[in-house]
């Protein structure tokens, strides 16, 4: 939900998300694909935790072609804004799940001969739902094996209530491995190469394989985590706040925070701020990394509690109950958390709790080379 900078601010934990970043990132990734490539923007999970309503109606007019999300209710949020062919539910659906997925009347992603009776059973009668059929080529996680394919692809386009209307499959390693993605690749291909249907809209590049791989943007390509800014030379989309809620001096000896895993090594000013691990800021952080405050990079010290995190704010001067902290932005990116955390900026993002109100910004959709910053084989 979106709410003014002085609400999100009386909250005391504001996330601020930079619509023209987004836009600017797609129409970066767009003048990478070839004449006639379509773009579907992944905007499950929220949107990576940007908000899935704002940023697909910004994606849409930046020049997507269509959305991806990965369960129905997902879709459901987003159909009035992108429907039909072009809004494709991508995730493993459960046998119970199937009748859902018809009801939103958006096309979904099969990857099972059970799957298709299932979805036939419950495709009402003169209607043909669009279908995009997964093949597993190396990342077996979901899709149906490659010798298997070509009957499923015949069984699909031959249904009085499915039709085949694309064909795809999943990176394992893009980002990392070059040689098995090619490989990838050229197994899809020549999966493909035996149909006897046509496969309609055949995509397999995610964000990294459009940075990297470009002969892998085939008719359609699925950026995720590019969209927000962490891969390329992409403008993050997204900074994190939250303010002061106190401030004290600790001295030489003294301990901060759960677990005493903090000692001061001299007299020290420790500033308290709104913000836990029930908002996102994972307990890993603990005794790592910065946070900015006024300006300056102040470490993270003391056990991230549920609803707060404690500073070491010693050489920040004048710091004040009410000021603002920043814990993605300013130079801080969701990469460099993502390493005080041991984790991936995926989970950084998508981890921002309901608490975390968004408020939403428009900046001049300039690019900004940064370098191949992150990490990461998802969408």
């Amino acid at each position: 939900m979106s709410v003014p900078v002085a609400a999100a601010a009386a909250t005391g934990r504001w996330a601020e998300v930079d619509l023209g970043a987004v836009r600017a990132n797609v129409r970066q990734l767009l003048g990478r694909l070839p004449d006639g490539c379509r773009l579907i923007a992944v905007v499950k999970a929220d949107a990576y935790g940007h908000g899935a309503r704002p940023v697909a109606g910004a994606v849409l007019e930046a020049g997507a072609w269509g959305l991806a999300v990965s369960t129905p209710e997902e879709a459901l949020s987003l159909v009035d804004l992108c429907g039909g062919e072009r809004l494709l539910i991508m995730g493993g659906l459960a046998p119970s799940s199937c009748e859902a997925a018809v009801r939103v009347g958006c096309a979904v992603v099969c990857s099972a001969p059970w799957m298709v009776e299932a979805l036939e059973a419950v495709v009402p009668a003169g209607r043909r739902l669009p279908v995009h059929l997964e093949i597993d080529t190396g990342l077996h996680r979901l899709g149906c094996a490659e010798e298997e394919a070509p009957r499923l692809a015949s069984r699909i386009a031959g249904s009085g209530r499915l039709r085949l209307a694309g064909t795809m499959t999943h990176f394992a390693s893009s980002d990392s491995d070059p040689r098995f993605t090619r490989l990838q690749l050229e197994r899809f291909l020549e999966t493909l190469s035996r149909f006897d249907v046509d496969p309609g809209i055949r995509h397999a590049a995610n964000s990294w394989a459009i940075l990297r791989h470009p002969e892998a943007a085939l008719d359609a390509v699925r950026p995720g985590i590019a969209l927000y800014g962490c891969a390329g030379q992409l403008r993050p989309a997204l900074a994190l706040h939250a303010l002061v809620t106190q401030v004290r001096d600790v001295r030489s000896g003294h301990s901060v925070g759960y677990g005493r895993t903090w000692i001061a090594p001299r007299p020290a000013r420790i500033a308290t701020v709104a913000i836990g691990y029930e908002d996102g800021i994972m307990r890993s952080r603990s005794n790592r990394g910065h946070v900015l405050v006024r300006g300056v990079r102040a470490p993270l010290v003391g056990r991230v509690s549920m609803d707060s995190i404690t500073v070491d704010v010693s050489d920040v001067p004048d710091v004040e109950p009410g000021d603002p902290v920043t814990l993605i932005g300013g130079g801080i990116t969701a990469e460099e958390v993502a390493a005080w955390s041991g984790t991936i900026p995926y989970e950084v993002l998508t981890s921002l709790g309901n608490r975390v109100a968004r408020v939403y910004r428009e900046t001049a959709e300039r690019t900004v080379p940064t370098g191949d910053r992150a990490r990461g084989q998802e969408e």
